[in-house]
């Protein structure tokens, strides 16, 4: 049930003190002095921001900021003044968050820097923030998680802001064609087509994906893989066009194949190594990269995620290493340095087994 409009006069919302805090229409404002009182008033509640509608005598509204209205210098009273309900927290936080960036590339008053960057010159940001965020999520970092996907949010508001400016798409028609491609894409959530796996909802999904690009449901399989290897980048490429091609029944009955194609895509590269032609190893290491990338499919394994961890053991294993060493790592002979290696491994493989929750002992009947 929508909540009833407070209707107030100046005069009673002064003497009251009323900030209105579920908005409200303010009512017989007679001179400008008044409504700079109110809209002080208000200011201790609501934001200076926060967008209000001014009726003057001639019932002309017009929409202006708090603080605009502080600072209003005419004005054919007597007035009213409209304050709109207040948005749920999540929206306030992101209409300030637009405005902030608005503010930010104001052509007078905003940052410098700001003010410099194009679209493409933000996208090592974008993908800086991806990544980072990809990476609080593995850590399990509630806090950190919330930060990076700020930081990530910010560059989807600052690139809106950058084509709002060049009158091409606001911050609103980003969020209205997601909830249309959702709901379109989601017939047995918003329709009455009915769907029961995972699966069958992905199946669905690529159709009316493909139907919204124009593509014949008879699109060569080429042509939808070359799209992954056109877009993504190759760790990522290799893994949708695996599991593209295997939907298509482009792969082995079994994961003893996958196997077979490992073992002789890496006699093949090692055969190349040995010819030195620099082309036909690079071919070869691809092919024995891919036979990684589609083992890992029949394992059910991610193998972004495994290379990310293999990663991290590394940097965390030289880390030991260095605070545990009195000299730079170049004055250390290979020998000296593998024993170092060993030992910080085996540091960090005890500490994990101690993070390990104990096992309950068996009871004994």
């Amino acid at each position: 049930m929508a909540t009833p409009l407070t209707v107030l006069t100046a005069a009673t919302a002064l003497a009251e003190g009323s900030v209105l805090p579920e908005g409200g229409l303010v009512t017989q404002i007679p001179t400008l002095a008044i409504a700079h009182r109110l809209s002080e008033q208000l200011q201790s509640h609501w934001p200076t921001t926060t967008t209000v509608s001014l009726i003057d005598a001639q019932q002309q509204a017009i929409a202006l900021s708090l603080g605009d209205l502080s600072n209003l210098t005419s004005a054919e009273c007597p007035l009213q003044l409209y304050l709109p309900p207040p948005l749920p927290p999540a929206l306030a936080q992101l209409n300030q968050l637009i405005a902030v960036v608005r503010q930010l590339r104001h052509p007078e008053t905003g940052c410098p820097w700001d003010l410099q960057q194009t679209p493409t010159s933000l996208i090592p940001y974008i993908l800086e923030e991806a990544y980072e965020v990809v990476h609080a999520l593995q850590q399990e970092q509630p806090a950190a998680i919330a930060e990076e996907l700020g930081d990530l949010l910010l560059q989807v508001v600052l690139q809106s802001q950058l084509a709002a400016e060049a009158d091409q798409f606001t911050i609103a028609d980003v969020a209205q064609r997601i909830t249309e491609k959702l709901i379109r894409r989601h017939p047995h959530v918003f329709g009455t087509v009915e769907l029961t796996t995972a699966e069958d909802v992905r199946d669905q999904w690529e159709h009316i994906k493909a139907s919204e690009k124009g593509e014949e449901a008879s699109l060569p399989l080429s042509q939808k893989l070359h799209r992954y290897a056109r877009t993504l980048p190759p760790l990522i490429a290799g893994i949708k066009i695996g599991e593209r091609a295997s939907r298509s029944g482009l792969d082995w009955p079994t994961i003893s194949g996958a196997w077979e194609k490992f073992y002789e895509e890496l006699a093949e590269f090692q055969e190349a190594l040995l010819k030195g032609e620099p082309s036909q190893q690079a071919a070869e290491l691809g092919d024995l990269l891919f036979s990684v990338i589609n083992l890992a499919r029949w394992c059910q394994l991610d193998p972004v995620q495994a290379l990310q961890q293999t990663y991290q053991r590394f940097i965390q294993r030289l880390e030991l290493i260095e605070a545990a060493i009195d000299r730079p790592l170049e004055d250390y002979s290979l020998a000296e340095l593998d024993a170092l290696w060993q030992q910080a491994k085996q540091q960090l493989e005890g500490a994990s087994e101690a993070e390990q929750p104990e096992e309950p002992p068996i009871e004994q009947k």
